[in-house]
């Protein structure tokens, strides 16, 4: 009892308003408001099947309320719920109003930069106190590691919108991290069920460049780009970004609502595919939504450079990737073993002009969305793991690096017997021997020359 007991006290503070007026409250209310109507789309979602509960649903609500009194959220949405073993994750897709800096993760970037760079001052002093010590110089690796892919800045690509979780509704909502390319790779090569522990190790191989948490928003990161989809015509792109899909491949990045926006027929939506779309950028296989060179430098890392790389060779160049655009509609997707990727129903067949369009996604199990006229939702509720037709084998070790091929030069010299080491010792005497004998000889020479 004493567990339900903590959490009834928690989300008792849901249900407790906030010192003021209630008129006013309700006025607030009335107008425009970042909270989103969880019950409306609980209600739809319901009709086809899914969804949390109606009052799991209103408790989420008033979670994502507190989440909104206490930060500066411009846009708020309920993402999904992501399953796991001990404790399962409410999560919640936010974006804050324009202005409002991100301190928090930089301020923690910026720590972490600076403690990698300390070196420990001990070290070097013992190291110039031994530097006349040491006879052989160790060498040099010639290996070089590939060049870091950098992450996506805030707002854009992966890291479009910021993303708060909680275990229980009335608990503390924490900020997961901005996602990087090198978690997003990693993340696709293995499969791990969630604990519910943020600070939780990812024990795995290939190794995880993280914890928990950023397993979790690499794998939040990789479900929105593949399942958030929208009726055909709800999103348009502006008349200003008409040539921004020749600058450098990357296509568009926005859009915006299409005011004139009708809505489809639910048994249009149901009947094609091509009657949805995605409105999500899609994750290229380097990690980002726009592609980089990793291999071009900056201005201030050439100027650095310039001396080592006289000597070597130039870098060969890599492809540039591209993926669908946005928009793309799902008839487009690629199939899962002769398997289509969604699956589109009515949520009732008897009465056709009361139900709602859902499509279901089959590659990743538990991603829905429904539509109704000009309304339309996406909901993850789910593992966060991705369907394979073949059983998850994990990645093997690398292969054991062969021996080094032997030589007269690497070579151990087997030890010399007595009677060599006595020879030896007879040879350099008589070397020695000679040696003084010439030099008594040079010593007379000169000697016989100054008397003349």
């Amino acid at each position: 009892m004493q567990p339900t007991y903590e959490i009834a006290e928690k989300q008792k503070a849901l249900f407790i308003r906030s010192g003021g007026d209630r008129e006013q409250d309700m006025e607030e209310e009335a107008t425009e408001t970042a909270v989103p109507n969880i019950m409306e789309m609980a209600f739809h979602l319901e009709q086809a099947g899914v969804g949390l509960g109606s009052e799991e649903s209103f408790r989420i609500y008033l979670a994502l309320k507190h989440l909104v009194e206490q930060q500066p959220v411009h846009t708020c949405r309920f993402w999904g719920k992501i399953l796991g073993l001990h404790r399962s994750y409410l999560v919640a897709e936010v974006e804050f109003r324009e202005g409002e800096e991100e301190g928090e993760e930089d301020d923690a970037e910026d720590l972490l930069e600076g403690a990698e760079g300390l070196e420990p001052p001990s070290i070097e002093e013992e190291g110039e106190e031994d530097e006349e010590k040491v006879a052989d110089v160790v060498p040099k690796p010639q290996w070089k590691p590939p060049p870091v892919v950098p992450k996506e800045e805030s707002r854009t690509g992966a890291n479009k919108y910021l993303y708060f979780v909680c275990a229980e509704p009335g608990r503390q909502w924490t900020r997961l991290p901005h996602v990087t390319p090198a978690q997003i790779v990693c993340a696709r090569r293995i499969r791990k069920f969630f604990t519910g522990h943020l600070d939780a190790p990812v024990v795995s191989y290939p190794p995880f460049p993280g914890n928990e948490a950023n397993y979790l928003r690499a794998q939040i990161a990789r479900i929105s780009a593949a399942t958030h989809v929208s009726p055909l015509g709800f999103y348009q792109f502006g008349e200003e970004e008409g040539d921004e899909e020749d600058e450098g491949g990357a296509g568009r990045d926005s859009f915006e609502e299409n005011p004139d926006f009708e809505g489809i027929p639910v048994l249009e939506l149901v009947d094609s595919l091509a009657n949805w779309v995605h409105h999500t950028q899609h994750i290229l296989p380097q990690g980002r939504c726009t592609w980089v060179n990793p291999l071009q430098k900056t201005e201030e890392e050439e100027e650095l450079g310039e001396e080592e790389e006289k000597g070597d060779e130039g870098p060969e160049e890599v492809e540039q990737e591209v993926g669908p655009p946005l928009l793309t509609p799902l008839s487009e997707d690629a199939e899962i073993m002769n398997m289509s990727p969604w699956t589109t129903r009515l949520s009732c067949s008897l009465s056709q002009q009361y139900s709602v369009a859902v499509v279901r996604s089959n590659l990743w199990p538990g991603a829905y969305a429904f539509a109704s006229g000009k309304k339309f939702e996406n909901l993850y509720v789910g593992w966060g793991h991705k369907y394979s037709p073949d059983n998850f084998n994990p990645a093997l070790p690398a292969a054991i690096q062969q021996e080094y091929a032997s030589g007269p030069e690497i070579t151990e010299m087997s030890d010399p017997t007595v009677e060599e080491e006595q020879a030896l010792r007879a040879a350099q005497e008589q070397a020695l021997a000679a040696a003084e004998d010439e030099e008594e000889d040079e010593e007379e020479e000169e000697d016989e020359d100054l008397d003349d």
